[in-house]
């Protein structure tokens, strides 16, 4: 019996657009453009030059830092530019751009000869080979996966949860995987909880998912775990936004609080999304890097929504037109989410690792009512999974009294925008949210 976490809501969910179709192969992309700095931490260095020639899952630029991540060619070809370059984050950041060469075949990336025998691998030896693969969470916050894979000694791991959940509206790619790769999705897990040395095993899976659910189960019936001590369970989850964030997920599931400041290894678990299960699984497996990932190409605006495998570096711009002539015009372009994700002034930026989806809406879905003023209901304070003030905090900002909003936990605001949609008087919340958190941890400012 799943348990409940604090505060949430229920937006409409849209998922039916995508939900049905099974993920499709997009085209090999003439040109892709790849940041250097699209994983949580500090940004790869290159590691090629201009004029270059690069293969298919060539390192292109090496981990700096700890919390870092390798970055590999996603096309075989020559890299023709490395400079600054926007991204969907909004911030602009070294890129290497490589225009394709070659025949299709050679755009296919090719696994090494030699299989590993992953039985005979050491907990030391996978997570190298995670981070070599330049592996991050492919949920959004995009952290190095092999970083998480590694915490204190004091800080032990005895339970995994695999976060399925999805509850962001109209985006279907994780559901899509459980579906189409549930074996895949239980190797990946069974890596992560040997390396981790954790028995116990989670998939967190929302209610109005029913068909991922029945599809994980049965792959689970059938599923032979190296060892028999392992445990997974499928947890079905009450759906409630935002019920896949980490601290949510685990509330969800364990019953277990993340206390404020805190991380999940505080309270002994770790948390991945099912789409790094994938990765983690053909990295080990098969020898490969993460030069793509499965998204959700989505909107009333599209006229056939998808989801798709697409390489890191592609345009935003060149996938949108594997969609199709737009039914209507688009009036906002978002990268993720229409909660959590970031509008889009051009749709000539990459996708990138922690890119879920991409959202067109035309002006019809957009509210563009005029904020008015705040009427005190308290809407935004019920529906905060942090307990937080929004109003309070709003104000604060508003004022530029930013001492006194980090006094009252703005900093622990993970920007799940359940206040903004829930306010009656339009006010912008999510936008002196960020505001805010950039004036008091000016490095992790988003677009600010």
């Amino acid at each position: 019996m799943p348990y409940k976490f604090y505060g949430g809501g229920h937006p409409a969910a849209f998922k039916t657009l995508t939900s049905d179709g099974p993920i499709k192969r997009a085209f090999i992309p003439k040109r892709v453009v790849i940041p250097l700095s699209q994983h949580a931490g500090s940004p790869a260095q290159p590691v090629v030059a201009v004029g270059d020639a690069v293969a298919v899952g060539t390192l292109i630029a090496k981990a700096t830092g700890f919390i870092s991540s390798q970055v590999h060619a996603t096309i075989g070809g020559k890299v023709t530019k490395i400079s600054h370059s926007p991204t969907p984050t909004l911030a602009r950041a070294l890129s290497i751009t490589i225009e394709s060469q070659g025949a299709a075949e050679d755009q296919e990336f090719k696994a090494p000869a030699k299989r590993r025998d992953i039985d005979l691998l050491s907990p030391k030896e996978l997570i190298d080979i995670i981070r070599d693969a330049g592996i991050v969470g492919l949920g959004g916050a995009a952290f190095p996966t092999h970083v998480k894979l590694v915490p204190p000694p004091e800080k032990g791991i005895d339970s995994v949860i695999l976060n399925g959940a999805e509850c962001e509206p109209y985006l279907t790619c994780d559901h899509r995987l459980m579906l189409e790769r549930p074996k895949d999705i239980f190797k990946g897990l069974e890596i992560i909880a040997r390396a981790l040395g954790a028995r116990d095993s989670y998939i967190a899976i929302e209610d109005n998912k029913l068909s991922s659910i029945y599809a994980m189960e049965r792959a689970l019936s059938a599923f032979s775990f190296q060892s028999s001590a392992f445990s997974v369970k499928i947890v079905t989850l009450k759906t409630k936004y935002p019920q896949g964030a980490e601290k949510q997920v685990i509330k969800a599931v364990l019953n277990r609080v993340v206390p404020a400041g805190g991380l999940p290894m505080d309270v002994g678990c770790l948390v991945q999304n099912v789409g790094t299960a994938v990765a983690v699984y053909e990295a080990v497996h098969l020898g490969k890097p993460l030069i793509e990932r499965a998204i959700t190409i989505t909107g009333p605006c599209v006229k056939e929504p998808m989801n798709i495998y697409a390489r890191i570096g592609t345009l935003i711009s060149d996938l949108v037109a594997l969609t199709g002539p737009f039914l209507k015009p688009a009036k906002k372009v978002i990268a993720g989410g229409p909660m959590m994700g970031i509008a889009q002034y051009t749709m000539d930026v990459p996708v990138i690792k922690g890119t879920s989806g991409v959202l067109l809406l035309s002006k019809d879905e957009i509210d563009e009512a005029p904020e008015s003023v705040c009427i005190r209901c308290g809407k935004c304070i019920e529906v905060c999974p942090m307990g937080l003030t929004p109003t309070t905090l709003m104000y604060n900002v508003k004022n530029k009294r930013f001492k006194e909003a980090k006094e009252l936990g703005i900093a622990h605001c993970y920007e799940c925008a359940a206040c903004a949609y829930a306010c009656p008087a339009k006010i912008p919340l999510l936008d002196y949210m960020k505001f805010g958190k950039s004036k008091i941890h000016p490095a992790q400012a988003k677009g600010y």
